[in-house]
């Protein structure tokens, strides 16, 4: 059995330093529901594993109608979708993360390490591309910010250099008559791997009936979570009709690249994405309407 060490700063700063120190032989654990599990299977094999669970930064949720909403790496999602303000002002972010896994899972898992994971079928990245977060990431050089969309890079990787840490989402005020939605198919009823997911944010002019901005993001249809730019496009500045919605889920199938695997074909998951970007759309556009 492959011998690791332990070690849980309670600084950032502390963390980084021993990120720094061990190099690619360290691995950060936030809750380590994907982590240990890789472990035992040996497809990672750190030497020292830095439990980034006690850190203060890494376990805040905080949000006010000036400065939006910062999100702690490390927090467990069950505390997402049991915040009030979460669930009122970020609906589509709260549903992703009520998605992963079990009650218990959830009480360890968090959205900073289901991002950092990399996994192309992560079910809170779309979610969070769709908010047009920023990841705030600390490491021995200082700190940096990098868009949801650019935080995976292929399969299982990410930007992350080995001495960095994801410290915090930043997610801004939700502008009126905004909201968002996620959505994915999977084979079982619960807790299973999506075969493609959806998540969706719009904001709205409700005197001319138009879309004055959306974001659409992708699931398990590429080699990372996708942000459908095109899609998204499409809709700014239009009326929100059939047509309208037509012409972005078009655009979101065209801007997919799905592979033929266990979970699905890449020709249904190209239907799926249709599917689900109409239906992502069409709760979204409702919830906006309604704030």
């Amino acid at each position: 059995m492959h011998a690791i060490n332990y070690e849980a700063p309670k600084t950032l700063k502390d963390a980084v330093a021993l990120l720094a120190q061990h190099g690619e032989k360290g691995r950060p654990l936030c809750g380590g529901t994907d982590l240990i599990i890789q472990l035992r299977a040996g497809v990672r094999r750190p030497d020292y594993v830095v439990d980034v669970k006690k850190i203060p930064e890494l376990n805040q949720i905080t949000f006010d109608l000036q400065k939006g909403l910062r999100l702690g790496a490390a927090v467990p999602t069950i505390q997402i979708y049991e915040n009030a303000d979460l669930l009122r002002y970020f609906p589509g972010l709260t549903e992703a993360a009520h998605l992963i896994g079990s009650n218990q899972i959830q009480s360890r898992a968090s959205v900073g390490g289901n991002l950092c994971n990399g996994s192309p079928a992560a079910d809170t990245t779309p979610a969070l591309i769709a908010l047009g977060a920023k990841c705030r990431v600390a490491g021995p050089k200082g700190e940096r910010i990098v868009a949801a969309e650019n935080f995976c890079t292929a399969p299982g990787r990410t930007v992350l250099q080995p001495n960095e840490i994801l410290v915090e989402f930043q997610i801004p005020v939700p502008a009126p008559h905004s909201s968002d939605a996620y959505l994915r198919f999977i084979p079982r009823n619960e807790m299973d791997i999506a075969v493609v997911g959806v998540g969706a944010s719009v904001t709205l002019d409700l005197e001319e009936d138009r879309f004055t901005d959306a974001r659409i993001a992708l699931a398990a249809v590429g080699p990372t979570p996708i942000f459908a730019s095109k899609a998204s496009e499409a809709l700014e500045g239009k009326r929100i009709d059939a047509a309208t919605i037509d012409r972005a889920c078009k655009l979101a199938v065209e801007q997919s690249s799905p592979i033929d695997d266990m979970r699905g074909t890449a020709e249904f998951r190209r239907h799926l994405v249709g599917v689900l970007t109409r239906r992502t759309l069409a709760i979204a556009i409702e919830r906006a309407r309604m704030v």
